[in-house]
């Protein structure tokens, strides 16, 4: 062991440092509990039209990958187009895989839409191509736009994943699942005190037992309907095994370990053109490589297939 006083002083330098970095990766209230900021463009006017509007979105990303999937399963592949943005760990924010608009990073990006913007540039992306602006930043607002805006090119208009009768029975799922799951996970993730964590994390598994429970009944949340509530936590399962359960301590139980949220992940992950928009290796990269407050040493784990 080292001495000591190496010890303490690496500890408190250390310590002092990654509550320094936490501080602008992941916000916090008195109580060390993560806060997620709002997205600031919100807009759901579209005027729908083949080649007019953009993604921009991070393979790593949960909230990115939302779109994507909504995307897919409404067949609309041709008519809105995709770039891809990568976190870059030496800059501290995302950069395009090729440049655009006369832009090398997402916050050129925010800067184009509104000049002289200082905020957080996230994704996803929903830009009209057409006025060169950012219509909408909020991913579960864009699923919705996704989802009906769009009916009259999509490949399968005849997929609701927000019926109207359905709406209140979505909406309450989806509001439980964000606290406790979607963002739950970031909650334990993020969270700077013993206690925020505990919270967070007993919060996320007693919802984890309450979807399973309700999965042995039903093939889906709302029944035998595929809803938004079920994309909105498919990315976040996808991700748990493979990231969550270990970076972000989430360690009580893997999904796998679930009789039900097990199946439910396999037989969403097999409905048609959802596996196309599933890059496990970006995730690990992106959440590995780039998040060094949880991971200084950027070391990427293995999967089977590295073998």
């Amino acid at each position: 062991m080292p001495p000591k006083l190496l010890i303490q002083l690496v500890r408190f330098g250390w310590t002092t440092l990654w509550r320094i970095m936490m501080s602008k990766l992941a916000p916090r209230d008195t109580s060390g509990a993560y806060i997620r900021p709002e997205s600031e463009f919100r807009s759901q006017s579209v005027s729908a039209a083949p080649g007019r509007y953009r993604l921009f979105v991070g393979l790593g990303c949960p909230w990115a990958h939302r779109t994507l999937v909504t995307r897919a399963l409404k067949g609309l592949e041709d008519i809105i187009s995709v770039s891809i943005v990568i976190p870059s760990p030496e800059n501290g924010g995302w950069i395009l895989e090729k440049p655009e608009l006369g832009c090398t990073t997402l916050a050129d990006l925010y800067r184009r839409a509104k000049p002289g913007y200082q905020g957080r540039s996230t994704v996803p992306v929903l830009w009209d191509c057409e006025t060169n602006t950012i219509v909408n930043n909020e991913s579960s607002e864009i699923i919705i736009i996704l989802n009906s805006a769009f009916n009259e090119f999509a490949k399968h208009p005849e997929l609701d994943l927000y019926p109207e009768a359905l709406q209140p029975e979505i909406d309450s799922w989806n509001e439980k699942i964000y606290h406790a799951v979607n963002n739950g996970v970031y909650r334990c993730g993020f969270a700077q005190t013993q206690a925020a964590y505990e919270t967070a994390c007993r919060e996320l598994f007693t919802m984890l037992d309450t979807i399973d429970e309700t999965l042995s009944t039903r093939r889906y949340l709302c029944g035998d309907t595929l809803t938004l509530a079920d994309v909105r936590l498919f990315t976040t399962l996808f991700r748990f095994d493979v990231v969550y359960y270990s970076l972000f301590k989430c360690s009580i139980r893997r999904i796998q370990d679930y009789d039900h949220l097990s199946v439910y992940l396999n037989d969403f992950y097999q409905l048609p053109g959802v596996a196309e928009t599933c890059d496990l290796e970006s995730v690990k990269r992106d959440y590995y490589g780039n998040l060094f407050p949880l991971n200084p040493g950027g070391i990427i784990p293995l999967s089977a297939q590295n073998l």
